[in-house]
């Protein structure tokens, strides 16, 4: 078996052509702005990976997804960045479709059937702010929720079809938690450029503002947090299925650099070894991880610890891995084009994706001594 065979494999089932063709372009065109990437997504039918069989999708299964998102980032990591974002927006619609019985299969459906995109609008995390912090406001006017504020950076900011938000809604008893989906092309809805940096740049991590955009009542889904702070079913579910495909996502980018390892055999073989043992090792608990959103059972905070668990050791690994991998590729590896450093720094921004460290170490070691996982 050769490395990644298993997570190209479910790559060509599932989006048959689009490894090849991606393969076959050069990074530097992969990676960039509003670039073919995300085009051949769409023609291969991506928007539709995750969107259940009964709504006209493809449905694969969370672990079918965190293995092709894996052998997608080996390609483009700024393609598997942008398309996480969608698939974790699509994994909460359904959730949310099934605790409301609402409209949502509609736009599960069209997802599918017309390959829509959908960003994801989710507060990052700020220092000293909640993970849960929204800067958009939202309040009730007649049969409309009005949204204004901002989402900075937003993946997909370019492409994105639709937008799903978590915002802030004034009701009588005080401020809720709400997701709001939103048409892109909706009055008021703008991109601003805001992303200053090469690495996943082609993930369009601009800024999206909201001024007086008008949605309608019902795709406005009310969330909750549980009387200990704990939060409730759509978002925690949210919660696993954004660390998994991230992990995953960002497990890809170190791969890409550990192929060229593997393919260079003046570099001691167990040190190929090492770094081949440390990725596959993290990529099974991140397998291990993702069963139980396939399983029949519920999806509650021991699956999200857990989640919280692997996504840290993977970034742990990645941070181990990335450096070996530099120094046994070689100094004219890394100075005689940008492949080799662009990887690596696109493997970084792992560590930049909510929760933090910081954040979430005080709610793991509270959770591990029986208290609840508290992460807003």
């Amino acid at each position: 078996m050769r490395f990644l065979e298993p997570e190209r494999e479910t790559l060509e089932t599932f989006l048959p052509g689009l490894d090849g063709r991606l393969a076959a372009l050069p990074q530097a065109e992969r990676e960039r702005p509003q670039g073919p990437a995300l085009a051949l997504f769409r023609e291969a039918g991506g928007p539709g990976l995750v969107v259940p069989g009964e709504h006209r999708g493809l449905g694969a299964t969370a672990v079918q997804a965190v293995r092709l998102q894996r052998a997608l980032a080996s390609r483009s990591p700024s393609l598997a960045v942008a398309t996480t974002m969608h698939h974790f927006s699509v994994a909460g619609l359904i959730q949310a479709y099934e605790a409301t019985g609402g409209l949502e299969w509609m736009l599960l459906e069209a997802v599918a059937d017309q390959n829509l995109l959908m960003a994801s609008g989710f507060a990052e995390g700020r220092s000293g702010q909640s993970i849960l912090a929204s800067s958009i406001t939202a309040r009730q006017d007649g049969d409309d929720i009005v949204l204004n504020g901002s989402k900075k950076p937003c993946s997909l900011s370019a492409s994105m079809d639709l937008l799903t938000a978590s915002v802030t809604l004034e009701t009588d008893s005080g401020p809720r938690l709400a997701v709001a989906l939103v048409s892109a092309d909706s009055p008021g809805v703008s991109v601003h450029p805001f992303w200053g940096t090469a690495a996943l740049a082609g993930a369009e991590s601009d800024e999206v503002r909201l001024k007086d955009v008008r949605v309608p009542a019902d795709m406005v889904v009310r969330t909750e947090l549980g009387e200990d702070g704990s939060l409730d079913r759509i978002q925690t579910v949210g919660f696993v299925w954004f660390e998994l495909m991230m992990a995953a996502s960002y497990l890809g980018m170190a791969d890409a650099l550990a192929e060229r390892v593997l393919a260079r055999e003046r570099t001691d073989p167990a040190e190929r070894a090492r770094i081949l043992v440390e990725l596959q090792a993290a990529m099974g608990a991140v397998v291990g991880a993702a069963a139980p959103l396939d399983g029949d059972g519920p999806v509650g905070q021991a699956e999200l610890l857990q989640a919280l668990v692997v996504r840290f050791s993977a970034q742990d690994a990645i941070d181990r891995v990335v450096p070996r991998c530099l120094e046994a590729l070689g100094g004219m590896s890394y100075v005689s084009g940008d492949e080799t450093s662009y990887l690596a720094a696109c493997t970084a921004a792992l560590k930049f994706h909510p929760p933090s460290r910081a954040w979430s170490g005080p709610a793991i070691c509270a959770a591990y001594a029986g208290g609840p996982l508290v992460l807003g």
